[in-house]
């Protein structure tokens, strides 16, 4: 007898459905997790965290919004000076010192608040910390010696043989062989309209109002309007007016770059659209060449042109170019494939030669995909630009990798990201409202 093969029921054939969907449900996270793991091991994350230093981390972030004096006794010499961040341009006269600063006799007196107070004298230096006890730090032979309270050393005192540290949330202090360093830290970011040399410094909004309208004239060569403008323009400290130069430096580069791109990448997206060019060859190679162009990043031709061409914002500009003439001929080419072949019929039914058919038939359809694309790459270029300005020598790019790598104004890192991110909201404002206007003809909608 021949045995008879049952066919699987309907129920069977359901049931077997949903387990082999259930096993995939259940499979696909089990391999994300498994993944993640893998990542996790490979990349030392728990080493990645014990090497983590959070003092650190905190003392960065207290930088992006304060600043730091700094009181400084030079031990040789025995001269002393007080600069806001360290810096000659924010250095106090000796005769107006901070009031949390005082000199008599030989004897620096620094009252770091709370109950913290620093004091520079003839045999050393001393720091008296509430709860804790005085770090009395004195040279011997040269090097500093340091006492103690009894017990053990805190973390947050490090000795060593040329130098002694404490870091309090006073402040920090610091004695070597060459001086001795105190750094009080306060809110906000000091000298950002006026330096110290300006009349104007000091002086609070009502004055400053008060002298812009009715008050006496502070250099009578010129008005006080013209005067806070031209120190706040001309900032030692700050540099308001090279930061706005940098940011034109920065929009031009991502200007350039992209409406360089879309007017190259239009004529070439015709070649490689399957409706436009009839030769199979060379739609081919412009979409071979659109590939290359777009499979090398961005980064990567910023590099190759700056070595061969040398730095500057124009070298950034032609980066973006080249970049995006791939992306938006890929695009574009993509685009004409997609418009509707019956506006273009029409056109031909009226005699209309081959130009004549894409200036009426073609590109008033794909006029707002091609502006709302560009107009996207434009506000995503306003970003790269930033990164390729660091490359290249320009822009506000250049201005925020200086102050990164000085390691000590990490305020002026705070402040050139603040105007980062503005500058790409305004771009993207910006582009919204062209958007509008351009392909919706709304020149007062809302994003």
């Amino acid at each position: 007898m021949t045995a008879v093969s049952h066919a699987p029921s309907l129920a069977e054939t359901v049931t077997r459905s949903f387990d082999r969907r259930r096993r995939l449900a259940l499979a696909v996270p089990a391999l994300i997790l498994a993944y993640l793991l893998y990542a996790a091991v490979s990349f030392d994350l728990a080493g990645l965290a014990a090497r983590a230093r959070m003092d650190n981390a905190a003392i960065l972030l207290a930088d992006f919004w304060s600043h730091k004096t700094h009181v400084t006794r030079d031990n040789r010499s025995g001269a002393l000076t007080v600069a806001i961040e360290g810096e000659a341009k924010g250095t106090y006269a000796p005769d107006h010192f901070p009031d949390w600063v005082s000199v008599a006799d030989g004897i620096t007196t620094i009252d770091l608040g709370q109950g913290h107070v620093v004091t520079y004298d003839a045999t050393g230096a001393r720091y008296d910390i509430p709860g804790y006890g005085v770090v009395d730090v004195h040279p011997v032979g040269g090097k500093p010696v340091v006492t103690l309270p009894p017990g053990p050393v805190p973390d947050w005192i490090s000795v060593a043989e040329n130098k002694v540290s404490v870091t309090t949330d006073a402040g920090r202090f610091s004695y070597s062989r060459s001086k001795v360093e105190t750094f009080r830290y306060e809110p906000g970011w000091e000298q950002f309209f006026f330096t110290l040399d300006s009349p104007f410094y000091g002086r609070g909004p009502l004055e400053l109002a008060r002298l812009a309208l009715v008050g006496d004239r502070v250099d009578p060569a010129r008005s006080n309007i013209a005067g806070m403008v031209s120190d706040f323009w001309h900032n030692k400290m700050w540099h308001h007016g090279d930061v706005v130069w940098a940011l034109f430096e920065t929009v031009l580069m991502a200007f350039l770059g992209t409406m360089g791109a879309a007017l190259i990448a239009l004529p070439l997206g015709f070649l490689a659209a399957s409706n436009m060019m009839p030769v199979r060859l060379v739609r081919f190679a412009f979409r071979r060449v659109f590939d290359f162009i777009r499979g090398v990043d961005g980064l990567i031709w910023t590099i190759v042109l700056s070595r061969a061409f040398g730095p500057g914002p124009m070298t950034g500009a032609l980066a973006i170019l080249i970049t995006d003439t791939g992306s938006f001929g890929k695009l574009f080419s993509e685009a004409l494939e997609n418009i509707d072949e019956k506006q273009v019929e029409g056109i031909r039914s009226t005699g209309a030669g081959r130009l004549q058919r894409a200036r009426f038939g073609v590109i008033p359809q794909v006029t707002p995909v091609l502006l709302s694309q560009v107009l996207y790459y434009l506000e995503s270029n306003t970003r790269s630009a930033t990164v390729i300005g660091a490359i290249v020598g320009g822009g506000i790019g250049l201005l925020l990798t200086q102050a990164i790598i000085t390691q000590k104004d990490w305020e002026e890192v705070a402040y050139y990201m603040v105007l980062i991110v503005l500058m790409v909201m305004a771009m993207d404002s910006l582009s919204g409202w062209l958007r509008r206007r351009l392909i919706k003809g709304d020149a007062g909608g809302k994003s």
